[in-house]
């Protein structure tokens, strides 16, 4: 169990705003090294410059989490610069929505690029050092409370979350099978104030949607997300939860109790005790 941060050294995804940047502010508060990775170069080194203002021992790689060759790099700049590494958060995440059968597939590529193979080449890469290591460490999947339950239109991004929350399960299971010293947590966030109603900012060019491929509902979810996420939780409370979950070795980092987050996933868990058809739960009274 990792519980003294002091000294230790941190590597964060999409670290350059939103939850990834609270990450890297609250890991430099308890004394972190932190390692910056996020696709976006400009607020990247913003990001890195501010952080290193305050006396922080930062390092800034431009990485592409759905390329495990850029995850690849970003592992050997942090074992050349700080020798290693004691929590990975695979942080990076990026939203679009519509209809199932209608979203255009470069949606689906890219979201699952950046969702779940971000995950997936954090952990192939960093948990192998980290079990090297042998000592206390942490990996944190910043999954989402839409990876508990489902919603209409979001097809690509709760598809995405279940199967980062699936994998961070398995990885939890079979680290627990070696004994080994290396935790997992499951970020799950409900509405954050962050810019991923805009990450359309940066989605590569291969994947750029078709000019023909908008729809009402499409237009629907996505312009929701954005006024939400405006109003959604500081992002720094996700920080404290994941430093809170590290620090007491707990997976599953959910929404707080008694929001309608936690009431969906109990209506789905109970939906699926009683056999019986999906339940859209009501959403609509989250903070």
């Amino acid at each position: 169990m990792l519980e003294d941060f002091k000294g230790k050294v941190a590597v964060v995804t999409g670290a350059a705003s939103g939850i990834g940047r609270a990450l890297a502010e609250r890991f430099v508060a308890e004394g972190m090294k932190v390692v910056l990775a996020d696709v976006e170069t400009d607020a990247l080194h913003a990001a890195a410059r501010e952080l290193e203002a305050k006396g922080a021992e930062i390092l800034a790689k431009r990485t592409d989490v759905s390329l495990a060759d850029d995850v690849s790099s970003l592992a050997e700049a942090t074992l050349d610069r700080f020798g290693k590494v004691h929590v990975v958060c695979n942080n990076a995440g990026v939203f679009a929505g519509g209809l199932s059968w209608e979203a255009p597939l470069s949606d689906w590529e890219w979201v699952l690029g950046v969702n779940t193979y971000g995950v997936l080449h954090g952990i192939r890469t960093f948990v192998p050092i980290l079990l090297e290591q042998d000592e206390p460490a942490h990996v944190v999947n910043t999954v989402s409370m839409a990876g508990l339950i489902t919603m209409p239109f979001s097809g690509p991004y709760c598809l995405s979350k279940h199967a980062a929350l699936c994998l961070s399960e398995t990885l939890y299971h079979e680290l627990q099978s070696r004994r080994s010293p290396v935790g997992v947590s499951a970020l799950c966030p409900e509405l954050i104030n962050t810019g991923i109603g805009r990450s359309e900012r940066n989605r590569p060019e291969h994947l750029k949607r078709p000019s023909d491929s908008a729809s009402p509902e499409r237009d629907l979810v996505e312009s929701a997300i954005k006024s939400s996420t405006a109003g959604g939780l500081d992002p720094a409370r996700m920080a404290d939860r994941v430093v809170e979950g590290i620090r007491e070795d707990r997976f599953y980092l959910l929404a707080d109790e008694g929001t309608s987050w936690e009431a969906a996933c109990w209506q789905r868990l109970d939906d699926i005790r009683a056999r019986r058809n999906p339940t859209l739960g009501g959403l609509g009274e989250q903070n």
